[in-house]
């Protein structure tokens, strides 16, 4: 696209924001703030890179799908992560899993140590990329019962343990090697398939495991801590022990983030009206921005009113910088490479509009208690050129506008992920 008409489209596109008092320069200073942590699990369907078989069964996950190019180890999965960060606009992170170390033979989790993530770590010094991590509680003999942290027997229950602490020194070692916190973000797969006899007991061992975990204490300046909750799973259709209830109140407790997962809730339950909710008495949060359709199915996320309704809430939020977002899904039936733009642009895409809305006029509105001209306002918005801002955001970053990254990851396809 030729960079002059880019120019006249958003030097247009700014008078129009601005007969209604909406300062796009603002808008976009505001938007490179933001970052996105890339899920790196989308690049390879969540397989990982243990050196034993892995089996989904058990695991309360599931990924559909068989489209070629599937990352088969770190360098294919850095190089595919490295083509997706350039099609998208501003500064990111990169969200690690700890089956994704090269341990070069078996290591069992329980035994994870930074060595196995050395090539990650200078891999990021070279991009000047920051790492958030997550400890891999699933696909592992010692879940197949569907139970980790909270599992009866001690022995099962102490290997869970070894292996979180083990993955929340590795983040605090990417923490203090990298110079900015890491996200350790937990989430088990713990719950039964039908009605629990004492569901007292399954949380209290919950509970015990975790005291055990954070025993060890680091700076918030090298490891932030999340827990992530969830409504249901493959294999806990009745009970999920680590419920939104229970992380919620332990996470305030011991002064822990959580992590809402847009879908770990039930359908018609809003993620977008809990951040002001939580934030009144927790200092930050995470957020895993996915796309259920009809259940956790872990879509690859496009803007739609759930983003829109997000965005607008954490724009909002008097320190939008305390909400940290990360993307979560993972669809093997799509270009994977494209499965991250797709998502990460939308989000983007989302929280700009967000930023472009008439607030002034809208919470006036609201404050007069003037319930139509409120409505109007936004109605107004959804007409102006939000287009020609992102595209000239876009360019700005040097990435590609919104109608032509697709075919650059076509070709990368074709170059690269069809040799595989």
């Amino acid at each position: 696209m030729d960079l002059t008409v880019v120019d006249k489209r958003y030097r247009e596109a700014r008078e129009k924001y601005g007969e209604l008092g909406i300062d796009t320069e603002r808008a976009l200073e505001e938007l490179q703030k933001f970052q996105i942590s890339l899920h790196c699990w989308q690049g390879d369907d969540v397989q990982g890179f243990e050196w034993q078989e892995i089996s989904f069964e058990g695991s309360g996950l599931q990924v559909t799908g068989n489209f070629p190019g599937r990352a088969r180890n770190a360098a294919e999965l850095r190089q595919d992560l490295e083509k997706a960060l350039s099609l998208i606009p501003g500064h990111h992170r990169v969200n690690l899993h700890s089956i994704y170390g090269e341990f070069n033979g078996p290591v069992e989790r329980n035994e994870y140590e930074p060595s196995h993530f050395r090539g990650w770590l200078e891999w990021a010094k070279i991009l000047n990329l920051k790492l958030d991590f997550n400890a891999t509680c699933f696909n592992h003999p010692k879940a197949a019962s569907g139970l980790t942290l909270s599992h009866p027997r001690k022995e099962i229950r102490k290997f869970w343990v070894d292996h979180v602490k083990c993955c929340r020194k590795i983040a605090a070692f990417f923490g203090r090697e990298l110079k900015s916190y890491s996200i350790h973000n937990l989430w088990i797969p713990d719950g039964l398939k039908d009605i629990p006899s004492d569901r007292w007991l399954y949380r209290q061992l919950l509970y015990d495991s975790l005291e055990e975990i954070f025993e060890l204490e680091f700076s918030q300046t090298l490891l932030k801590d999340s827990l992530e909750s969830k409504l249901f799973g493959l294999g806990s259709e009745a009970f999920v022990v680590g419920s939104h209830e229970f992380y919620l109140a332990y996470a305030l407790k011991k002064g822990k983030m959580v992590c809402l997962d847009l879908g770990h809730f039930h359908p018609t339950e809003s993620v977008a009206d809990k951040l002001s909710a939580i934030l009144q008495v927790s200092s930050e949060l995470l957020l895993h921005i996915s796309r259920g359709l009809r259940w956790d199915s872990d879509h690859v996320v496009i803007g739609n009113d759930e983003l829109d309704a997000l965005a607008e809430e954490i724009v909002n939020s008097p320190l939008p910088e305390k909400i940290h977002l990360a993307l979560d899904y993972f669809d093997g039936s799509m270009n994977r490479v494209g499965a991250w733009v797709l998502g990460a642009r939308s989000t983007l895409r989302s929280l700009l509009r967000a930023l472009l809305l008439p607030w002034e006029r809208i919470k006036q509105a609201e404050l007069a208690g003037e319930s139509l001209a409120k409505l109007a306002w936004r109605q107004i918005a959804r007409d102006l050129p939000l287009g020609a801002v992102w595209d000239y955001y876009c360019l700005n970053h040097n990435v590609p506008p919104e109608d032509m990254w697709l075919a650059e990851v076509k070709d990368y396809e074709e170059q690269v992920l069809s040799q595989r």
